[in-house]
């Protein structure tokens, strides 16, 4: 008799769980940029807290004050008795910080974008690029919506689907803002012109870029300038928020309906009273202290030219994700040890997540980098990609010449 437990994992995710130091799953303490990992301390690059807000006193404090009053829990959902004043507050100031009318708070970023799912009934169309993050994925298939993916960033490919449906059914045009894995923008103007053309609601996920980009830190719609293009979007509190949670923000009539339709936020316990509070006192440091994206995109400048300069490939991305290509599965996971060994702990990026064969080493840089984490990463990169034959080794210095006699006897 079969058994339906007999399942096991892949081959690439046997070899990235077996015995040796792993990229997945594990313990850290970390904060500032750095972090202790099996007692090591150790450079920490593949963590999403850009603006390194998390390790805030004016974050963190503002968490203890809202535990003190409403305590660790709220113990229910939105709908029934899980709802606090704090929600309330922080809904506000998200819908006024994007240019919404309104917003709703969810208690992960994942179930924001599952929350879109009542959205998408019988007879619509959903367009998602290829590259979407998972939960997006999630929420167009639990939907009743008909699903039909783009390449990714391929606007060519998008309108041949977009013509192909048009008539009368309602369409959706769904993106990452800033996808996760390589650090690219979304190609928000095309995407905006092509909605209007063809009668397509346009939702943008901003997990990565709200917060980050835009000369307010209010994500790609405002640093395209295209604020009011855009239908609704969603994030999350746990990327430059330094808290968790998550929020949808649009129009006030889709965000009603929302409400009491979406089973990601109304049989779910609410977002902690110590998470809301953080996100609160996080929106306000990003609006008073703009320097920290500032500062946060020079040291990814610094990182990418310096990896470059190696002889690394880095790919397109301007922003603080920096992918550095590496290619073959075993490299990636060895090129990843290597690195750590070397003081640098980074994520590793292998199929399915991209194509097979195209894995790649993934740097979250910060805000609370120093010039001295910024040495140590390239340092590490140089030594262990020089070890794998990945980059050229370190060119010889020319060899000392001896000084002639007279000379010396000059000096002497």
């Amino acid at each position: 008799m079969a058994d339906i437990f007999a399942k096991q994992l892949s081959p690439v995710m046997r070899t990235m769980t077996g015995p040796g130091p792993r990229p997945l799953y594990q313990a850290v303490e970390g904060r500032d940029g750095e972090a202790l990992i099996g007692g090591a301390r150790v450079v920490m690059a593949a963590c999403n807290d850009y603006l390194g807000l998390s390790g805030d006193p004016r974050v963190s404090t503002a968490a203890a004050r809202a535990v003190e009053r409403y305590g660790t829990s709220c113990s229910g959902s939105r709908l029934i008795g899980g709802t606090l004043p704090l929600h309330e507050e922080l809904e506000r100031a998200v819908a006024a910080f994007l240019g919404q009318e309104a917003a709703i708070v969810t208690t992960t970023g994942h179930q924001a974008n599952l929350a879109l799912t009542p959205l998408f009934g019988g007879g619509d169309v959903v367009f998602s690029d290829m590259a979407n993050h998972a939960s997006l994925v999630d929420a167009v298939r639990a939907g009743r919506a008909e699903s039909r993916r783009y390449r990714h960033s391929d606007m060519g490919h998008l309108e041949r689907q977009l013509v192909a449906a048009d008539g009368e059914a309602a369409k959706m045009i769904i993106t990452d803002g800033l996808f996760s894995v390589e650090g690219h923008v979304c190609r928000l103007p095309e995407l905006a012109v092509l909605a209007r053309r063809h009668g397509a609601r346009l939702v943008v996920d901003g997990a990565h870029d709200i917060g980050l980009l835009g000369a307010g830190g209010r994500g790609v719609a405002e640093h395209f300038g295209l604020m009011d293009e855009v239908d609704l979007c969603t994030g999350t509190f746990s990327k430059c928020f330094g808290s968790i949670g998550g929020f949808l923000a649009g129009p006030a009539e889709v965000i009603h309906f929302l409400r009491y339709t979406a089973r990601s936020v109304i049989f779910t316990a609410s977002m902690p009273p110590a998470s809301a509070a953080a996100a609160l006192a996080a929106l306000e440091v990003i609006v008073r202290e703009p320097e920290r994206r500032t500062r946060v995109f020079e040291v990814a400048r610094r990182v990418r030219t310096g990896l470059r300069a190696l002889g690394f490939d880095t790919g397109e991305s301007l922003t603080p994700i920096v992918p550095v290509h590496i290619g073959e599965t075993g490299m990636c996971g060895r090129m990843w040890q290597e690195v750590l060994h070397e003081g640098v702990f980074t994520s590793v990026v292998v199929a399915p997540a991209v194509a097979e064969g195209h894995g790649l080493i993934r740097l979250s840089l910060q805000a609370t980098h120093t010039d001295d984490h910024i040495a140590r990463i390239l340092g590490a990169f140089a030594a262990a990609g020089r070890r794998l034959g990945l980059i050229p080794p370190q060119p010889q210095a020319a060899p000392h010449q001896r000084l002639a006699p007279a000379t010396a006897a000059g000096v002497s």
